[in-house]
């Protein structure tokens, strides 16, 4: 058997501060995840019902997110946020996230450090990782949930258009909450062919 991941129950979000009064969030709604967990490292997960930092260790786990399909419900927001001013999506269209080691915490949790690229500026991150376990579907599908979550301060990626306010403070929060929840589905193999029978 191997695992996929089903991209119908998973997402990539964010959150950050607006005008220091409220919050703004907002989705990716173009990406790709590679990990090694799709192969039979998912099954001795499954198995064991538990992380093991060896789990993490042989994650490998890659995401690239198309930072043009930004959404955050607000058309002039989100073109801005593409513009040279935020992502340059134009220039430099992919955000990368890529794993180089992971740590255990608990048997539910643990921590994944790693590169994140925005704008060609690699700066190391981490995300908080977090076993939901495993569950079996009314249609008989099986899956293993995950989240993540991360902060991290735009500037450090040179994200640094702001406006001050009148009233003290900034239009734009510095730090951003990301959240990611992943969903992987045990695909079947695929069964052999029945042989034809010969015929006169």
């Amino acid at each position: 058997m191997s695992w996929q991941v089903d991209y119908s129950h998973t997402a990539i979000q964010f959150a950050v501060r607006h005008m220091m009064i409220s919050t703004v969030r907002g989705e990716f709604e173009k990406f790709k995840i590679e990990t090694a967990l799709d192969d039979p490292q998912i099954e001795k997960l499954h198995a064991k019902n538990t992380l093991s930092e060896q789990d993490f260790l042989d994650a490998h786990l890659t995401v690239e997110i198309d930072a043009a399909s930004v959404n955050t419900r607000a058309a002039d927001r989100d073109t801005h946020l593409r513009s040279p001013d935020f992502f340059n999506a134009a220039e430099y269209p992919t955000i990368v996230f890529k794993a180089a080691r992971g740590e255990k915490i608990d048997d539910k949790h643990g921590k994944l450090y790693g590169a994140l690229t925005i704008r060609d500026i690699t700066k190391p991150a981490v995300l908080q990782v977090e076993y939901l376990g495993e569950a079996k579907s009314p249609w008989g599908a099986h899956s293993v949930g995950f989240s993540a979550t991360a902060k991290i301060n735009r500037k450090d990626w040179d994200l640094n258009w702001n406006v001050a306010l009148e009233t003290g403070g900034w239009l734009v929060g510095d730090e951003i909450k990301i959240e990611i929840d992943i969903e992987f589905v045990k695909v079947p193999e695929a069964q052999p062919a029945e042989p034809a029978l010969a015929t006169a």
